[in-house]
């Protein structure tokens, strides 16, 4: 395994513990106003953080010697991943049924980490062009569909599922944070008017 891969393997030990954001919504503030209490703070916080990161030079010496391990390449002179889950967060919530947000978002954390759980060291078949596997793919859905039958109908959470691992995979240049959740967020509204 090379070090890009162990330090993509490391990041995402961190990235599947962002579950117990919908969670939390789900199971312990239970209401929207409740979670944006909590939530809107901690995105301005996280956006504070990047544009003074991005701005400053000093500011960004400190930023990338505490975290710069977790940082990929993009992030460097862009958001970070957590500054769009944040958004993500925030939109979801917002805007899908309470049972939607919290699979969506969800998506995002088991099957971008599964994807790169099984793709990085098992990953064998290329998908079209992409440095993605088939074998992480299967990953991503079979876990987000899993997890999406304790919230939803069963075609209703399949759809979702099959729609975050498109846009796991897909080469669309939309941070996962952001394109996972909204996608398959909005695919489960649109089904899940007809279950």
């Amino acid at each position: 395994m090379t070090k890009k891969q162990k330090k993509e393997l490391f990041r995402k030990s961190f990235h599947v513990s962002s579950i117990l954001m919908p969670l939390s919504y789900y199971f312990i503030f239970q209401n929207r106003k409740m979670m944006f209490l909590i939530l809107i703070p901690l995105t301005v916080i996280a956006l504070i953080i990047d544009i003074a990161r991005l701005e400053h030079k000093t500011f960004k010496r400190i930023f990338f010697n505490l975290v710069g391990l977790l940082l990929r390449k993009h992030e460097i002179h862009n958001f970070t991943g957590a500054t769009y889950l944040m958004i993500s967060a925030v939109l979801c919530i917002g805007f899908f049924p309470k049972e939607i947000a919290v699979v969506s978002l969800a998506f995002l954390a088991i099957g971008d980490t599964l994807a790169a759980l099984v793709g990085i060291p098992f990953g064998k078949r290329k998908i079209l062009n992409t440095s993605k596997s088939l074998e992480g793919s299967l990953a991503c859905f079979a876990g987000c569909f899993v997890f999406g039958l304790f919230f939803l109908h069963p075609v209703v959470a399949m759809i979702g599922a099959f729609t975050a691992t498109i846009a796991e995979f897909s080469w669309i240049p939309i941070d996962d944070n952001i394109k996972i959740p909204i996608a398959s967020g909005l695919v489960m509204s649109f089904v899940n008017m007809f279950f």
